[in-house]
């Protein structure tokens, strides 16, 4: 009851959360013919909007989704890292919730749903919380006493929640969306049996308690090695549609932040870069029809009328309007405007490429590859990047590059101007504002005792991490110079990041009549000039912090 108590907290949690979105989802709610729109949509498209309206409130866009529309969507919502550039886990609550909203639409929408997953997905979903058990295997044989007999098996009734369905014993793992479970097996037993038997077999040999403790304990377990075996199985597909894992995405980006610049000629390329590209090459080669990496329509989506199709575009629009789908860079193909000649170089770079159309397209893949290993890879303000975010620092990072290439290096692709830009990020922003920070923690002093111990932590604690090129490592000790000055202490953390950025904290600790800043007011360096202005800021620091 108490978990039940706590998901009903839950879901007005996230209607309160969603309350400010519900005006985006009306209107996509009030598309004529959405039956025929909602198939229509990009999977990942679709994911983004449930992503910020809310999964329980999308039930009914969940309801018109296509079989091929939920398993991508699947694949990109049910996995979660702890943090980023970490392993992907399935998230086994966060299935229990898409349960509960296919049966908004009832149980027989939701069996049908289900039905047309993959098995092995679903069998692994459904052990997470609950084992299964044939009929008579939790049955044990009276003893002459009528008594109940000493080697029944470990996991039956009686130690908590649990339901028979088709022949099977439930018993519960977890409580949450128990009932849903239930709910919906009966409903795959009645209309999909060959299915249902199917699922319950499996989850059946998940439900056993594992090795005997001899030379094969070490083994994965069988649930282990599903869920094993399914995370590869994403990866694999993932790469196929553009996306980066996160092992890759940090190796790489590790790589890229110790390119050598003084060198006298251009380094190899990344190695993680060339596997990717090679592997693009290899599926674009065996598919003809596949064309960009840009997620394409549900490939069981009906076929699409005139009607439908100016439906599918006003959505679009809805879409676009609401920052849910990130507009076209046109500063980069279109003459100087708005933030262009910030970024006038990587616009000239694009430019260039515009009237070769093999060269365009892959400047377009490579930033979206830059982009999708910085989400993957890297965080910002220590979370995950924005769809969004990633793609300007991708384009901010190169420009950065480009304007420090060396000029004894031959011109080479835009994953390699990235790695000059990531590299003067790193030397030139983060470690050179870090260092410079020590020094100062070296000779700044305060009469509070409790500061100066904070002080004094902070610099010992940002030495160790600086000493390892990861000078960000020592974000929370920096709490301290939050209660010297709080723009200063933004600012200090925007600079010794993964990515550095130039915090709008920067201006207001430098005299400027603002003292408070939006967590989210910053920018992204393009510039040798910015690099510049950190300088400025990092010398007028001693006297800023001793107030």
């Amino acid at each position: 009851m108490a978990k039940r108590v706590h998901r009903a907290g839950r879901r007005r949690a996230n209607a309160l959360r969603a309350r400010d979105a519900r005006p985006l989802l009306d209107r996509i709610l009030d598309t004529p013919n959405l039956a025929h729109v909602v198939p229509r949509l990009q999977p990942e498209l679709l994911h983004r909007v449930i992503q910020r309206c809310g999964l329980e409130d999308c039930w009914e866009l969940v309801a018109l989704a296509t079989p091929d529309q939920l398993a991508r969507v699947i694949d990109l919502d049910l996995w979660q890292a702890d943090r980023p550039g970490a392993d992907e886990q399935f998230d086994a609550a966060r299935f229990g919730v898409w349960l509960d909203v296919l049966m908004e639409s009832g149980p027989t929408v939701a069996a049908d749903k289900l039905s047309q997953m993959d098995v092995n997905l679903v069998s692994a979903a459904f052990a997470q919380h609950a084992r299964v058990f044939d009929r008579a295997a939790v049955s044990p044989p009276a003893s002459l006493d009528g008594e109940r007999g000493e080697h029944a098996t470990a996991g039956t009734p009686d130690d908590g929640l649990s339901s028979e369905v088709g022949g099977y014993v439930l018993v519960a793992r977890r409580a949450d969306a128990w009932d849903a479970i239930v709910t919906v097996l009966v409903s795959l037993d009645a209309e999909h049996h060959d299915y249902f038997h199917r699922l319950m077999r499996a989850c059946r040999s998940l439900s056993n308690s594992g090795f005997e403790l001899d030379g094969l304990h070490d083994l994965l377990s069988d649930e282990e090695q599903v869920m094993f075996d399914l995370a590869f199985d994403r990866e694999r597909r993932r790469e196929t549609q553009g996306y980066v894992t996160p092992a890759q995405a940090h190796a790489f980006l590790q790589i890229a932040r110790q390119l050598p610049l003084g060198q006298e000629t251009l380094p190899p390329g990344n190695p993680v870069a060339r596997a990717y590209f090679r592997s693009i090459e290899s599926v674009d080669a065996a598919d003809p029809n596949s064309g960009s990496r840009r997620l394409p329509a549900a490939s069981d989506a009906p076929p699409a009328s005139e009607d439908s199709a100016d439906e599918v575009a006003a959505v679009i629009d809805v879409l676009l309007e609401a920052g849910i789908l990130p507009p076209q860079p046109r500063a980069l193909l279109d003459g100087p405007q708005g933030h262009a000649p910030r970024l006038a170089r990587i616009h000239a770079h694009i430019q260039n490429a515009a009237g070769d159309p093999a060269a365009y397209s892959m400047r377009s893949q490579e930033l979206a590859y830059l982009a999708n290993t910085i989400v993957a890879g890297c965080s910002i303000q220590a979370r995950p990047f924005t769809a969004q975010e990633a793609s300007d620092a991708a384009v901010a990072i190169c420009n950065l590059g480009l304007e420090n290439w060396p000029r004894h290096w031959p011109p080479d692709n835009l994953v390699s101007v990235f790695q000059v830009g990531w590299t003067v990020l790193h030397d030139d922003v983060a470690m050179d504002t870090a260092e410079r920070l020590i020094s100062i923690l070296t000779h700044l002093r305060s009469d509070d005792r409790e500061i100066q111990i904070g002080l004094d932590a902070l610099r010992i604690e940002l030495s160790r991490h600086w000493r390892a090129g990861a000078p960000w490592r020592a974000r929370d000790a920096m709490d301290v110079i939050a209660i010297l000055d709080m723009p200063t202490w933004a600012t200090l953390l925007g600079l010794i990041d993964e990515c550095p950025v130039i915090h709008a904290g920067m201006e207001a600790s430098r005299g400027s009549p603002t003292r408070s800043v939006s967590a989210s007011a910053f920018e992204f360096i393009s510039q040798t000039s910015q690099i510049a202005s950190v300088r400025d800021f990092m010398q007028s620091l001693p006297e800023t912090l001793r107030g």
